[in-house]
């Protein structure tokens, strides 16, 4: 019974076993699917919001492309494009030998004038540099700098020269003229240069255009502004006086407004003086001399030949005093004879002849003209190490010794403008603190509607179109000369 029982028990024991295998068996076969649906439910919950993570993004990038679409769409409504204006070639000109370095017509761009606009009109004489030597001149003789042929066929107008209300208030309705440029010498040259074949004849084709547009309609003009920005703009201070004697002063209000036209007899970084020795080659080359505004040419001649005779030391009587005397005039007609001026190439420079401008002009010039830093100030040839490249071209590079150089030239500046000029009523004046050069021509400079692009640099809360317009229509006296850098936050600087 016993060894039964012991049997008994000894066969219950793996049955129990067998049993308990099956129970863990069945329990671990339910976990894993408890498992296996918990995470493949995990996963659906991840590929779903993975999926509606995806569809979100998207759903973003479609609203944030449609956005972008409506804003470029408002933009182009609020800022049109600019206004495109057609070439003209003035053939005529050839027969009085007005014509580009390269023997072509001069050439012109017109808008006309509306409404109230029809008798005003804007001549703007376009910029772009000088050629001093042969192989600068070869180079502007083979593009749009020297042959009409090469000159766009239609370029926008902007700026003063815009025909938007909003960007241009006080002239948009005006006729517009643009003048081409394509002599090299700010429409001051008269010469040729057979041996290159190249044609130096700046005032001939100013005078012939001048002469063109007034038989179209400009002779009857109630009000006429001189414009142009660069050697555009030295051009306007050394014509402002011609382009008066083309009027009536009657019947025409002719005033002038030079931009970034005022570049002065400096000395660059090395001591010397680079844009002296560059203008001194370009009067002698182009001919220039006789064309530069008598007032200064006659000044300037006569101080430099009694330097060089000084008679009033010299002379040790009365007889001898008369015949030095007799002796400067002697030379100074000799100078002129020549066609070279004993110090011609002074009145190459503004600061030389803005005091003895008659006609009322206006300028706007960027304390820290970029070109002149550039060219003037710090060429590669005065700055042989490179001291200067980083600064020249981000002023935010200068260094404290650069900074104060810089800050030299722009009171230099002020004070070339601080003498006669502008003690006269009839001038304007608007010198900001900026890294800048033509400000005028651009409508981001120009204007004051931000929604079209504009922030016009101002000063005592006055913008350049507003400036100018009060100047030229007599709303207020503007003689307007910023503080130092960097007191200017409303500037567009360009280094």
């Amino acid at each position: 019974m016993g060894v039964h029982a012991h049997g008994a028990v000894a066969k219950a024991k793996p049955c129990s076993s067998s049993s308990s295998s099956r129970r863990l068996f069945l329990l671990v076969v339910v976990l894993v699917v408890l498992i296996g649906s918990y995470c493949a439910a995990a996963a659906a919950d991840e590929e779903m919001n993975s999926s509606s993570n995806r569809g979100s993004r998207s759903r973003r990038r479609r609203r944030s492309r449609s956005r972008r679409r409506a804003a470029a769409t408002a933009a182009d409504a609020v800022t049109p494009a600019p206004l495109m204006v057609p070439i003209t070639i003035l053939k005529s000109a050839v027969d009085s030998g007005a014509v580009c370095m390269d023997g072509t017509p001069p050439a012109y761009h017109l808008h006309p004038g509306s409404g109230a606009g029809n008798n005003s009109w804007i001549v703007n004489l376009e910029g772009g540099g000088w050629c001093n030597n042969v192989r600068a001149c070869q180079f502007r003789k083979a593009s749009r700098r020297g042959s009409s042929d090469l000159m766009e066929k239609e370029i926008p107008f902007g700026g003063i020269m815009s025909s938007s209300p909003v960007d241009n208030p006080d002239f948009y309705k005006w006729n517009r003229v643009k003048i081409r440029y394509c002599d090299g010498a700010s429409f001051a040259g008269e010469g040729f240069d057979k041996e290159n074949g190249f044609y130096f004849r700046g005032q001939r084709i100013w005078d012939a255009t001048v002469r063109h547009l007034l038989s179209i309609g400009m002779a009857s003009a109630e009000q006429v502004l001189l414009t142009g920005c660069s050697a555009g703009g030295l051009a306007v201070i050394l014509h402002c006086d011609q382009f008066q004697a083309f009027f009536p002063r009657s019947t025409t209000v002719v005033k002038c407004l030079a931009d970034a036209g005022l570049f002065l007899d400096a000395s660059d970084v090395s001591g010397g003086r680079s844009l002296r020795s560059y203008y001194s080659d370009i009067v002698a080359m182009q001919g220039v001399a006789p064309n530069l505004p008598p007032a200064c040419t006659a000044r300037l001649d006569t101080t430099s030949v009694r330097r060089l005779l000084p008679c009033s030391f010299l002379a040790t009587s009365s007889t001898k005093m008369h015949a030095c005397m007799l002796l400067v005039q002697l030379v100074l007609t000799q100078c002129m004879a020549m066609a070279i001026g004993c110090n011609a190439m002074q009145c190459f420079f503004p600061q030389n002849v803005i005091d003895g401008i008659n006609t009322p002009i206006f300028l706007l010039n960027a304390a820290y003209d970029v070109w002149q830093i550039q060219e003037s100030l710090a060429p590669t040839g005065a700055d042989p190490s490179g001291a200067w490249r980083a600064c020249k071209s981000n002023h935010s590079a200068c260094d404290a010794s650069q900074m104060k150089f810089l800050q030299d030239f722009r009171d230099q500046m002020v004070a070339s403008v601080n003498n006669g000029f502008a003690g006269s009523r009839s001038n304007g004046l608007f010198i900001n603190s900026c890294f800048a050069h033509c400000q005028s021509e651009l409508p981001m400079t120009w204007s004051d509607n931000a929604a079209g692009g504009g922030a016009s640099p101002a000063i005592q809360s006055r913008g350049i179109a507003k400036s100018v317009g009060d100047w030229y229509f007599g709303r207020a006296q503007v003689k307007a000369i910023d503080c130092p850098y960097p007191c200017d936050r409303t500037c567009r600087n360009i280094i």
